[in-house]
């Protein structure tokens, strides 16, 4: 612990207070009253509020199967499975579906779900260059060259978390269709926020048969849990081999109730979107007047660099009423600490631009 203390990477716990530029409520929905009122009515009419055991025992409710039916549809899927969470989901996906003398090939800056997944998995891994299609090209030919036979896997964010950047999602369906692999595409910041009817970015790929997405549902949906759309085949085979899904509680059949209707909001109110899309463009706007680079999204990392600095910057903000945290490594890569400055409806215009005025004036004086 007093070695994280001295590198300022020691960790803590913090009560939630000021504006929410922090959190992954992007469309408001975790206060919902629509989501609420469907979760009391379910409550009401004999819905239970734990699962009681696996799906595989008795555990398989009847909302379980109402929500996957319903993704399965609204995403554009043969299948959907609900999980508990995206940690568990990830983790789950990579320590199932790619076998022994299979490749997976990870962008290097993926979440920590999925290192943690390949690396208790039987494939071999590869990393390759951030949003970088040839990498992942080369690293594939690499393996062939090998001796490699099984099949690969590229894994990737379609919207990344600590950068607010979008993956190749068309260059890097062409390597996967090249090599005959798979695509396993983690959509836990663009479900509900962009795509057709907030489907996400993936929402062209999916129902391919070389195509696995995962959809969380505790970011912009507002609830908890995730899916995980693919072809029938592959979630049959989860259901049979996963063993975080067989071995698992079942996530509350009321959370099932919240995040179908998490996705009938999304379809039905696409003034949240927009709304959203009004935040980000101001966002953006006053970070390129203070001459800050911009991501194009509700995520917008303000690069401080030295771990220090970037947490006292967060502490003055959070002193002036703004919730921004600050990220270090191992989060993020050495030497690039940072405020992650995240947009959601929780927070208005006037809200924005006036964070934008603090941390003006904070950067100047923090040393």
């Amino acid at each position: 612990m007093s070695g994280l203390a001295r590198k300022n990477r020691l960790r803590s716990l913090s009560a939630r207070s000021g504006a929410d530029f922090a959190s992954n409520d992007y469309l408001g929905l975790a206060r919902s009253k629509r989501m609420a009122e469907a979760v009391a009515a379910a409550l009401a009419a004999g819905t239970p509020v734990g699962a009681t055991g696996s799906r595989l025992l008795r555990g398989n409710a009847p909302e379980h199967e109402a929500l996957e039916a319903k993704a399965a549809a609204f995403f554009g899927a043969e299948r959907a499975l609900f999980f508990g969470g995206g940690y568990v989901a990830n983790f789950a996906v990579l320590t199932t579906l790619p076998q022994k003398g299979d490749l997976i090939v990870l962008d290097e800056l993926i979440h920590a779900s999925a290192h943690e997944g390949v690396r208790a998995g039987r494939a071999e891994v590869a990393e390759a260059a951030h949003n970088d299609a040839d990498a992942v090209n080369d690293a594939i030919q690499t393996w062939r060259a090998r001796g490699g036979a099984g099949r690969p896997w590229i894994v990737v964010e379609s919207l990344y978390s600590m950068d607010g950047d979008r993956v190749p999602l068309g260059e890097l369906i062409e390597v996967a269709d090249r090599h005959d692999a798979f695509l396993f595409v983690d959509e836990a910041h663009a479900t509900g926020v962009y795509g057709l009817d907030g489907r996400g970015l993936a929402h062209d790929l999916e129902g391919r048969d070389n195509v696995v997405v995962l959809h969380t549902c505790g970011k912009a949906l507002g609830a908890s849990g995730a899916l995980v759309t693919a072809p029938a085949v592959l979630c049959d085979y989860l259901v049979n081999r996963c063993r975080p899904f067989i071995y698992a509680t079942a996530p509350s059949p009321l959370m099932a109730v919240a995040v179908a209707t998490a996705l009938d909001i999304v379809a039905d109110e696409p003034d949240r979107r927009e709304r959203l899309a009004r935040l980000v463009a101001l966002a953006g706007k006053r970070a390129e007047d203070l001459g800050l680079p911009t991501s194009g999204s509700q995520i917008l990392p303000i690069i401080v660099g030295d771990n220090a600095r970037a947490m006292a910057l967060a502490e003055a903000l959070q002193s002036r009423g703004f919730d921004v945290r600050g990220i270090r490594p191992p989060t993020v890569p050495e030497g690039t600490a940072r405020l992650r400055i995240s947009l959601t409806l929780n927070v208005g215009e006037h809200d924005v631009s006036a964070l934008f005025d603090a941390l003006a004036e904070e950067w100047e004086r923090t040393p």
